[in-house]
């Protein structure tokens, strides 16, 4: 009985391992701030900036040669990376737009050499 249970825990956390592991694909076109701004919703995009201030937690300001957005990076997401706002990052998630505001859902953050 308890080794039942073990195995069913065990066999779970595989499964999340496995729900939580992503293809993360950083060689697609490159897209400016201005061009994200008019994307539709959920569109998978890939932008090169820096990051130049931190606006909450999980919220930072975005900035390339074409403008400003406001980008949200989960704590899971940095994988470990440093970021100074004079350093060129390139970073991949997607468009959240509502009623008021484009932002980018960044799914991965990396600095360009």
């Amino acid at each position: 009985m308890k080794l039942e249970k073990i195995l069913t825990i065990c066999g779970a956390s595989l499964f999340v391992g496995v729900a939580l592991a992503a293809f993360i694909d950083d060689h697609g076109p490159v897209s400016t701030v201005a061009e994200a701004l008019k994307m539709r919703d959920d569109t998978p995009v890939i932008l090169e900036g820096k990051i130049t201030r931190r606006l909450k937690k999980d919220t930072y300001q975005f900035t390339d040669s074409t403008g400003s957005i406001t980008i949200e990076i989960d704590r899971k997401d940095w994988n470990g990376v440093d970021v100074r706002p004079t350093d060129t990052v390139r970073i991949q998630g997607e468009i959240d737009k509502d009623w008021l505001d484009t932002t980018i859902d960044v799914h991965s953050i990396k600095i360009v050499p």
